[in-house]
């Protein structure tokens, strides 16, 4: 079985706020659970959890607050009443592609003569270049604004410069020392911005900008112009704010919770031909209507894999033509294209990411601050996918370089592009900018960035990396923490539990879907789906019986057992299908009940000054009898026969006492367990100190338990005492 880094949960619950939290829950007339959200979310007073529940303590600020805008407005209205060409320098994922789409729409609204060029992740990379620069001079542009890119451009802007084109950027990234010498860098993030909200996507920070514009070209004040760009816009607004996994909280949270209400009733006629497919199948799959809400989570997993996945497989641009498109056949033909490169996108994801699991487990990776893996066949469009998961699974900073698409791929001149992404405790930007002299180019965010190296530099870089993460972590291997909101009783999950959690909504980052606990589940069931790459459990407690999903985890990874008893760690949401809602529960992590760790803890110590010879217990508690050895022999038989074949010792007892099967002790049933193993009796491979596989080779003779050195060990030492 793989490793995979089990989570360190955190629970932020605090008895000690029993109180505040009765504030709230009597305040809002709601559950003390869901006041508990509120309370853990910083909301820790009645007035202000009724503030956040109802979105009237954020605002969206003044565009002109933001460095630069009136320059960035001046030159785009010169530009359209002089008819310059305007060319939209964009990114190829989701956040990229909203934002060269809502600007095109919008200049289009106004005349502009515009355009939008967006570079091939695979043959150009990321972020804007010379070639496509001088590509967009031939073509006659006068004015190129980037969205999403260009704040570290600095001597891709002097370039344009020197061709005559002015450059407007529009960027959400971390920002250099140096900011490039354009007509206006537009970004939150400047080292001197006096604006009150840093997180802005990409496609955050052109809407801003398109409402800036509005503002000045009607002669109307800024809330009256966000009002109309909203209306327009914050639909893809707030998919690609989504998508980019920016914290939904302060501005973000109005635009999301605007953007989702305008995208169920979207004029526009590409996306709405996306939500349609992507709800009710393409009419050759799906025969039932699936009742999928439209909310960040349908968002995040279902709209943002397919829109970016077009930038991924193949051209971001069909992502764009789809919300461009003004006829519903050729939109609709547009969807379907993107939900076919994405099944595309999936095959390589899950190919890559088994050669990424296989190269880790086999070449010492397994305990590194860091992993940086390289291949000269990886698809770019893919690698920050699994960099993820390849981060989720083991707890730490990954970074994926493919040399793909070089003539020569082990060339030491061999561009590499590579994808990163970070957990907490590691700047990523950071650490690369510590590497940046053996870097191409790179950027990005704290927890997500993007790279270029030459393979004569990879070596170096692996090192001074390496060295980097081990000081952020002071040497010691990354925390992978789960926070979880508090523990619930299985008995009170819900359809209608999970129906009041909505006034959290919209989930994302600093605003995170509940993560819940629950302890002293049975395992009753674990079945393979979705072609044996998730898992769904059957769990029971008290009677009520739980059907839960475990994504991304296959037979093969799965360390339970049917018959463990878990705790477990989950997201619930409400599934509606045909008409009927049920309870799903979604699995985050899985561990052996503390209950039975304790138990087995304290009867192991027990166990342990036993075999050293140190127990002051009497024989009949340490020694088993031969009807207590038959008793296992035959409860293991039967089990094999039922096709069992693995159990935690602590399982085993308490299976066997249920059913009364013996009065077996942990210290006997582990003793019968070691002297089987020595004897051969069965067949048994220790998986660990708690936990043994079996099988039968069903010997013709029986054997003789006195030929034990175990029980001989035993006898001498307990019975003469």
């Amino acid at each position: 079985m793989s490793k995979i880094e089990r989570k360190k949960w955190l629970i932020k619950y605090n008895p000690c706020d029993d109180e505040a939290i009765e504030s709230i829950s009597l305040k809002l007339g709601c559950t003390t659970t869901l006041a508990t959200l509120i309370y853990n979310r910083g909301h820790k007073t009645p007035d202000d959890a009724l503030a956040f529940i109802s979105k009237s303590q954020e605002v969206l600020y003044d565009p002109f607050l933001l460095n630069d805008m009136d320059k960035a407005v001046d030159r785009v209205l010169n530009a359209v009443s002089r008819k310059e060409k305007i060319t939209i320098y964009g990114d190829y994922d989701v956040d990229g592609v909203t934002s060269v789409s809502i600007l095109y729409l919008y200049l289009k609204s106004i005349d502009a003569f515009v355009d939008y060029y967006i570079p091939s992740r695979h043959s150009e990379g990321y972020g804007v270049s010379k070639e496509a620069i001088q590509k967009l001079y031939s073509s006659g542009t006068n004015l190129i604004i980037t969205v999403d890119t260009g704040v570290t451009a600095i001597d891709e802007v002097n370039f344009a410069n020197k061709l005559g084109i002015d450059v407007l950027v529009t960027d959400h990234h971390e920002c250099l020392d140096s900011l490039p010498s354009a007509v206006a860098v537009i970004n939150p993030k400047r080292k001197d911005t006096l604006y009150p909200f840093p997180s802005l996507a990409g496609v955050g920070v052109v809407f801003k900008f398109l409402c800036a514009i509005e503002a000045k070209r009607t002669n109307v004040d800024f809330i009256s112009a966000t009002r109309k760009i909203a209306y327009d816009y914050s639909d893809l607004t707030a998919i690609g704010t989504i998508a980019d996994v920016m914290p939904v909280v302060d501005e973000n949270r109005i635009i999301i919770s605007i953007g989702l209400n305008q995208a169920e009733k979207t004029k526009k006629i590409g996306l709405s031909s996306l939500i349609d497919i992507c709800r009710n199948g393409d009419g050759k799959q799906s025969k039932y209507k699936k009742d999928k809400k439209l909310s960040s989570g349908f968002v995040g997993f279902t709209l943002a894999p397919r829109i970016n996945a077009a930038g991924r497989i193949g051209s971001a641009d069909t992502s764009v033509e789809l919300f461009l498109s003004t006829d519903s056949k050729e939109a609709r033909s547009l969807a379907l294209e993107l939900c076919d490169i994405n099944k595309e996108r999936q095959l390589q994801e899950n190919k890559i990411a088994d050669m990424a699991y296989e190269i880790i487990e086999n070449n010492g990776y397994v305990g590194k601050s860091i992993m940086v893996l390289d291949d000269t066949n990886w698809h770019h469009g893919v690698i920050g996918i699994v960099s993820s998961r390849v981060s989720d699974r083991y707890g730490v900073p990954s970074i994926l370089i493919s040399f793909d698409g070089n003539e020569d791929p082990n060339s030491p001149d061999a561009i590499g592009k590579g994808s990163g992404r970070s957990v907490r405790g590691m700047n990523l930007v950071e650490a690369l900018n510590d590497s940046s002299d053996l870097l191409e180019k790179f950027g990005g965010h704290e927890l997500a960035a993007g790279l270029s190296i030459k393979r004569k530099n990879l070596h170096a870089f692996k090192e001074r990396i390496e060295a980097y993460a081990k000081n952020c972590f002071n040497g010691q291997e990354p925390e992978h923490i789960l926070d979880i909101d508090c523990e619930l009783d299985a008995e009170d999950l819900s359809v209608g539990f999970a129906n009041e959690l909505s006034v959290l909504e919209p989930y994302g980052v600093a605003n995170p879907t509940p993560t819940f606990v629950s302890r002293n589940l049975q395992i009753v069931d674990i079945s393979p789906v979705g072609m044996n790459r998730h898992l769904k459990l059957t769990l029971l407690k008290n009677k009520k019986y739980l059907n839960v999903m475990m994504f991304s985890t296959t037979l093969q990874d799965f360390a339970f057992s049917i018959g463990d008893e878990i705790d477990i760690a989950y997201n619930i949401e409400v599934n509606s299908f045909n008409g009927v809602s049920s309870l799903q529960i979604s699995l985050k992590d899985i561990k052996i009940s503390e209950r039975v760790i304790d138990f087995e803890a304290g009867n192991e110590e027990i166990y342990q000054s036993i075999k050293n010879g140190e127990s002051t217990l009497e024989p009949d508690y340490i020694i088993p009898t031969r009807d207590e050895f038959g008793a296992v022999y035959q409860y293991l038989q039967n089990s094999a026969r039922l096709g069992k074949s693995v159990y935690r010792i602590s399982r085993l007892l308490f299976d066997m006492s249920e059913k009364k099967a013996t009065t077996l002790n942990y210290v006997k049933l582990k003793t019968i367990i070691k002297v089987f193993r020595e004897l051969n009796i069965i067949i048994i491979d220790e998986i660990d100190n708690f936990t043994f596989s079996f099988r039968f080779s069903y010997m013709k003779n029986k054997t003789n338990l006195e030929k034990s050195n175990i029980l001989r060990k035993l006898k001498q030492t307990y019975i003469k005492k």
